[in-house]
């Protein structure tokens, strides 16, 4: 991989593009994505997959929940962050366009609250534990009455 004095990367694929700043360096761009300019993959996600297989790799954590899923990202598990810790994600051929971040959710989602929702819930541990009690009845009646 190359990095051009114009900003733009050579890779395998010619996908990843990057802006140079000379009084500031390098960083990437934060523009809509055009089909001329290709997807967007982090360089340093890519770094850390040149020459390993994904078997041997492990889990590669990453921050770049910005960064497409390319081809050659099958296979690995990456940790991306949502925030708070690194969640798994295991690439599949259909996940390829993707952005990694949408496998990783950055918000838990608890319920929905509201007198009926707690009203529901009430009554569906109320039918468990009668359920539980009905299955521990008959099966203490039963060696009993072979007896």
């Amino acid at each position: 991989m190359r990095v051009f004095l114009r900003g733009t990367v050579d890779s395998a694929d010619d996908f990843l593009y990057l802006s140079v700043i000379p009084q500031r360096g390098l960083f990437i761009t934060f523009m809509s994505r055009s089909l001329k300019k290709g997807p967007f993959v982090d360089a340093k996600l890519l770094k850390k997959l040149v020459n390993k297989k994904p078997a041997s790799a492990g889990v590669i954590t990453t921050w770049a929940r910005r960064s497409q899923i390319s081809p050659e990202m099958i296979g690995f598990t990456f940790g991306v962050h949502n925030g708070k810790s690194h969640i798994e994600v295991l690439v599949s051929e259909e996940m390829v366009g993707h952005r990694l971040g949408e496998f990783s959710p950055t918000k838990k989602f608890l319920r929905h609250g509201g007198k009926m929702q707690k009203e529901m819930e009430m009554k569906k541990q109320e039918a468990e534990i009668a359920s539980a009690k009905a299955a521990k009845a008959p099966a203490a009646a039963a060696p009993a009455a072979k007896k």
